[in-house]
């Protein structure tokens, strides 16, 4: 990304954990910023948490309006239409993030990918097809981009990875049936997905998701000692 990424860490000393979390559409790195404080993780759970902002993009939905954005929304039906270039794009982008990590240290089994909407998109579309074994993929409000090309390029090294679904019964931007096909579609692939749901959230995150994201992260990335 031409932007500097925001960075917050949590615990104490050099970071032993990465969660790299992508916002949602015309959001940008801020957008989640604050949710690292509300999710008090344990003090000895040392983790980097890297908010990227997308690049600037025209959005077909908009009427070509240039904002934040992974890739492009074609159509109000954002399963169908899909840019596929851009989101391929973009999962190249977040392997490059992850490696940075990775060559600061990191191990990528120490690294959650996450991501809010069109952000979730991505880490999915990444996560499933890295070759190096993650901690897991966390997907809020989202749904499963280029389902149809999954079977073919998952990666044998995350065919096992934990992964944490997230949505809001009220959403009228990523419809829920949307979200229950992308968890059937992920199932039928033989992942796991853990699945929340939550009444009459809309498009966003609440508090109690808040804590669901807290003790998701907190099992999947064990602190030593």
């Amino acid at each position: 990304m031409s932007d500097e990424s925001l960075i917050v860490q949590t615990g104490r000393g050099a970071p032993e954990y990465c969660v790299i979390w992508l916002h949602g559409l015309g959001a940008d790195g801020h957008d989640f910023e604050p949710i690292v404080a509300e999710l008090n993780l344990p003090e000895n759970l040392s983790i980097k948490f890297i908010f990227p902002h997308a690049p600037m993009i025209p959005v077909t939905i908009n009427n070509g309006y240039i904002m934040r954005a992974w890739y492009d929304i074609k159509a109000m039906d954002i399963g169908s239409a899909q840019d596929e270039a851009g989101v391929r794009l973009s999962q190249k982008s977040l392997e490059v993030m992850l490696d940075e990590q990775i060559a600061q240290g990191i191990p990528a089994q120490n690294c959650v990918l996450a991501g809010f909407s069109q952000g979730g998109a991505i880490a999915l579309q990444a996560g499933l097809r890295l070759n190096k074994s993650l901690a897991g993929i966390m997907a809020l409000s989202t749904y499963l981009p280029l389902a149809e090309t999954l079977e073919s390029e998952k990666s044998e090294q995350n065919k096992n990875v934990s992964i944490f679904m997230a949505h809001g019964d009220s959403d009228p931007v990523v419809r829920p049936e949307l979200a229950y096909l992308s968890r059937s579609r992920l199932e039928q692939q033989g992942y796991m997905p853990e699945w929340k749901e939550y009444r009459h959230m809309q498009h966003g995150v609440c508090a109690e998701e808040i804590e669901d994201i807290s003790r998701w992260l907190t099992k999947v990335l064990v602190p030593k000692g």
